[in-house]
């Protein structure tokens, strides 16, 4: 007899409700169950009619009025929904009451004071969405593996405290109930996901971090040290290791300091926290690796890529393909940095693509993190569709992301997918080589760039040389450490407008004109004909600024 494999145990509504109904959410209309198994997060768009995943949460931005939620309600439930968050206050009136029993739907409220953003990343968190990797359940100190809300719930049950836990960097990766007890501070980290800089650096002044990761047990924050409008309630914090590696940290509000048997049920814990915190680092890595082969598969084409694309739920799905690169060239023996940067940007691309459309796949693969995004619908209007989708991302990355992002062809189902990355990929290499203000670039837009490239690289695998008028140039330039080379570029960059050549090289138009009488003794070439122009130009594209000539002629000898 065969033993069924258990399936991987989907988060619950009641769940949500418990480990984010203190700061971010409040039930408004349950209906008649809160033990529905929650599928996925969805942003409500009125105008797109693509298909949810099973059992959602739906979050109505801007939606307020009263009967547009009802309307709403019904809607959602109809495409099998399981919750609709909407920005509170709400009243529960008869309607709303009736429309949610009706539909099904969970009505909840989304805090004052929170964004949408937060939300969907905590609710994300919670949810595990897009998860392609072991669905086998774990336990580990008999909790699921990996499951930081309920390891802090029950570190906040033994220390009678609301806690945190935190990573190195202060960002906050699971939170207990009753957050409520703590003091401001605590709701404006546990709504950014992050405590203030302001108080971490009145921490690191007083050499508390210092001291947390120097010290083995508990550090307690005296809250007179420091403003009445920063921190209230006294905090006892405690570094989790792997080794002598910190992981993060664990912050409990407390009232006064703990006792030595909860001083040592936290030492106790925090080795718990640890082994989940390695467990997740470890799933997050067999994540990346495994989504990243499957959408390197998927792209290549192969006999491979038609499971690869069913894997990630794209099978059947007209597409396009993003290609996402950082721009400028790395310090030296900075690569450890690059390669962390990559890896952040490709993380928030796909945090951004699974907000505008869920079945968005991202890896990073090598130096360049790909997006495979679904374009349901209709397709005339693709390219600009997807010209939204990078320019936003980028808007609010901002500069420091430093990023450039090349968008292929429609791939119309998965055996055009290889053909849209090539596009992409042509792009992207145009955005990285002009290194201009531009940052997000269709195929089409590029073509001409992306093939001027293609016969440079053409010209350098043959080891072709400038020959004729450019050559001769070169060849009297590097003799007299003179600018005939240049003087040509800016002539014919600016098609022989003498006023925009001569600003470009930096010399007065009269200067400018002797040079170019000189540069056409020198190469023996005649401006007023087009196709010498032509050729002129065509070299000095494809041959790098510091081309060299081939061999000396006699004169030069």
């Amino acid at each position: 007899m065969l033993t069924p494999v258990p399936s991987k145990p989907h988060t619950s509504l009641g769940r949500v409700l418990e480990d984010l109904g203190d700061v971010l959410l409040e039930p408004v209309v349950l209906g008649r169950t809160t033990r529905k198994q929650l599928g996925g997060v969805v942003i409500h768009d009125p105008h797109d009619e693509s298909e949810f995943p099973a059992s959602a949460v739906v979050l109505g931005v801007g939606v307020r009025v009263h009967d547009e939620v009802v309307r709403l309600l019904h809607d959602v439930g109809a495409r099998g929904a399981a919750a609709l968050v909407v920005r509170s206050p709400v009243t529960p009136t008869p309607e709303l009451r009736r429309a949610a029993d009706s539909s099904g739907v969970a009505l909840l409220g989304l805090a004052s004071g929170a964004s949408w953003a937060q939300l969907a990343a905590m609710l994300r968190t919670l949810l595990a969405e897009g998860d392609v990797g072991d669905v086998s359940p774990q336990t580990l100190g008999g909790m699921p593996s990996g499951d930081l809300f309920a390891l802090a719930n029950a570190i906040a049950a033994l220390l009678d405290a609301p806690v945190t836990i935190e990573d190195r960097n202060s960002r906050v990766l699971a939170f207990s109930g009753r957050q409520d007890e703590a003091d401001p501070s605590r709701v404006e980290t546990i709504l950014g996901r992050q405590v203030p800089e302001r108080f971490t650096r009145n921490l690191e002044r007083d050499g508390i971090f210092e001291k947390l990761y120097r010290d083995h047990t508990p550090v307690y924050v005296d809250p007179q040290r420091y403003d009445a409008h920063e921190i209230v309630i006294p905090r006892v914090a405690l570094a989790v290791r792997a080794g002598d590696e910190v992981l993060g940290s664990i912050w409990a509000a407390v009232r006064k300091p703990l006792s030595e048997e909860r001083t040592q049920a936290l030492i106790d814990a925090a080795k718990l926290v640890a082994l989940h915190m390695l467990r997740l680092r470890a799933g997050a890595d067999v994540e990346r690796r495994l989504r990243a082969d499957l959408v390197s598969t998927a792209l290549e084409g192969g006999a491979g890529a038609p499971e690869a694309i069913a894997r990630l739920g794209l099978l059947g799905q007209p597409s396009i393909v993003l290609a996402m690169g950082l721009l400028g060239a790395p310090e030296p023996d900075d690569d450890l940095r690059l390669v962390a940067d990559r890896q952040r940007v490709a993380d928030a691309l796909a945090m951004h693509l699974s907000a505008v459309q869920p079945r968005s796949a991202v890896a990073l693969v090598g130096d360049v993190a790909y997006g495979i995004v679904p374009m349901p619908g209709g397709h005339a209007d693709w390219q600009e569709r997807s010209l939204r989708v990078a320019s936003t991302f980028l808007e609010r990355t901002g500069r420091r992301a430093a990023a450039a992002i090349g968008i292929g062809p429609l791939a119309l189902d998965g055996s055009g997918l290889r053909s849209s990355r090539d596009g992409a990929d042509r792009a992207l290499r145009v955005l990285l080589t002009n290194g201009g203000p531009k940052r997000v670039a269709t195929a089409e837009d590029v073509h001409v760039d992306a093939l001027m490239l293609e016969l440079a690289d053409l010209a350098a695998a043959r080891g072709d040389v400038a020959t004729g008028p450019v050559a001769r140039l070169l060849a009297y330039d590097d003799r007299h450490q003179s600018q005939l080379v240049h003087t040509l570029r800016c002539w014919l960059d600016a098609f022989g407008d003498i006023g925009a050549a001569s600003a470009a090289a930096y010399v007065h138009p009269n200067t400018f004109r002797y040079r170019l009488r000189r540069l056409a003794e020198v190469g023996e070439i005649d401006l007023d004909d087009s196709g010498e122009r032509f050729a002129a130009m065509l070299q000095l594209r494809l041959l790098p600024r510091d081309a060299r000539t081939g061999p000396p002629t006699a004169e030069e000898s």
